[in-house]
């Protein structure tokens, strides 16, 4: 059987710490405790599709925050946060291009879906964790535009 994604993060975690890497080590222990805690809300062992969905919440957070740092003039901690988000990026499926994407809303269009919810109902499934949904957002408007 294939290694699940959450024991390929302990592996990696442990690696971290032989290697002292602090800051991996830090990012994948928080990141195994945001999964244990969602374990516990959902009272069952994650998939590795809910993990991906556990790290790109953690992963949009960071990418917030690094946002929001550069707004205050904190460059430094914008950077940290960002590779930060890179560490993680690396435990998700490979993203998509938005030529792909963009396909994809041909379809869902070409299947009757006629709204900007209709389509996104049936895109966001497709894409979690692999497009930004804004992104996607613009990509539905514009092609039914």
């Amino acid at each position: 059987m294939a290694e699940s994604l959450k024991d390929r993060i302990r592996s990696d975690l442990n690696q971290a710490r032989r290697d002292r890497d602090k800051l991996r080590t830090m990012v994948l222990t928080t990141t195994l405790s945001e999964i244990r805690n969602r374990e516990i809300e959902v009272g069952h062992e994650l998939s590795d599709d809910e993990v991906v969905a556990v790290i790109s919440g953690s992963v949009k957070r960071r990418r917030e925050a690094a946002e929001q740092m550069r707004a205050g003039g904190r460059e430094d901690l914008a950077e940290k946060e960002e590779f930060e988000a890179t560490i993680l990026t690396d435990y998700m499926p490979p993203a998509l291009s938005e030529a792909e994407v963009r396909e994809m809303v041909r379809e869902a269009i070409a299947e009757g879906a006629t709204s900007i919810g209709a389509v996104m109902g049936r895109l966001a499934p497709r894409i979690k964790g692999r497009f930004d949904g804004r992104e996607a957002n613009r990509i539905v408007r514009e092609e039914l535009g």
